[in-house]
């Protein structure tokens, strides 16, 4: 890394976005400043550098920011492209990796939402629609040990920080994913065995028990 870079993260402890970006750092060995941000108190400087959707993860690469997560996994990859590449060299492939990685920017976090804030029998359809998004991307990950083949990349980035949050889908939702999508679990569990995986991600019980303080303070 040159000297003169300056990188800085704003984030939020629980947020499976803000986790990509910590992963992708990681891997790449980059050393930065974590600025914590209160996402329902916005700080000015949050403000300042991601106006538009006024949301985290940014970062702020020599005072120039780069918005919405896959996008800044993408500038790390292509930014510090000497070590632990994340996506593919082929055009084909890094378009696949892309199409997925998009999949699940689009399908999971909204199927994930539904457990947490529906009931009845709203709730049992977002349990339907969790189980079949899962399914889909079990198939895609068949008998590989990533989604990205033989090594951790793109894709796997992308979805492993919801599992931080599976904890908390499957106590609101009343599911068991591993009885389930067992092929989901042994991927994540593959994952976690990469140090830097395992520091980057935040603890389940740990997000459990913050979305039940804040589920708290709003009844």
């Amino acid at each position: 890394m040159k000297m003169a870079d300056e990188v800085i993260l704003l984030d939020f402890w629980p947020s499976m976005f803000g986790m990509r970006v910590r992963i992708a750092l990681a891997e790449k060995g980059i050393k930065y400043e974590y600025k914590e941000q209160d996402i329902f108190n916005k700080s000015p400087l949050l403000l300042e550098m991601n106006p538009i959707h006024k949301k985290i993860p940014v970062l702020i690469h020599n005072g120039k920011p780069v918005c919405e997560s896959l996008i800044i996994v993408q500038y790390i990859d292509e930014v510090w492209n000497d070590k632990s590449p994340l996506l593919p060299s082929d055009p084909y492939q890094r378009a696949h990796a892309r199409f997925w990685a998009d999949f699940v920017d689009k399908k999971v976090y909204d199927v994930s939402t539904k457990l947490l804030t529906t009931k009845g029998e709203e709730l049992e359809v977002g349990k339907k629609e969790f189980f079949e998004i899962y399914k889909i991307l079990e198939g895609e990950l068949g008998d590989k040990p990533y989604f990205g083949g033989e090594t951790f990349g793109f894709v796997d980035l992308s979805l492993i920080t919801f599992y931080s949050w599976f904890h908390v889908y499957e106590v609101f939702g009343n599911i068991n994913i591993e009885a389930e999508c067992p092929k989901i679990i042994a991927w994540a569990k593959r994952c976690l065995q990469k140090e830097t995986l395992a520091n980057s991600l935040t603890d389940q019980k740990k997000v459990y028990e913050d979305v039940l303080r804040r589920k708290r303070s709003l009844e």
